[in-house]
């Protein structure tokens, strides 16, 4: 199996009440593609980290193998996610990919 982790610092010209709305976007989002993917066996986004955290929300994501997360990051549905709830209103990701 293959683990996907992104973290995401929203763009510092967002309001609060509007980084909430983009957290609920971008989780709603991601974990509607549960079922959707193949290969993708599991999809969950934090939005609610601690005040010690220095990114605002995370992607934790399981796949098959890593054929499966390569055919994930192209899948029209997770393009239409990242491009419409997610690019506009980030300006950090860093990402993680390991086996496990």
């Amino acid at each position: 199996m293959v683990k996907h982790i992104i973290l995401w610092t929203l763009k510092d010209e967002l309001s609060a009440k509007e980084k909430e709305q983009v957290k609920l976007g971008i989780k709603e989002g991601l974990e509607g593609l549960a079922g959707k993917i193949p290969g993708m066996i599991d999809i969950k986004v934090n939005i609610n980290g601690l005040a010690s955290s220095n990114a605002d929300l995370m992607l934790d994501s399981t796949f098959e193998n890593e054929d499966a997360l390569k055919g994930y990051a192209v899948h029209p549905e997770h393009v239409a996610v990242a491009d419409g709830k997610v690019r506009p209103y980030t300006k950090i990701r860093s990402c993680l990919d390991f086996e496990v």
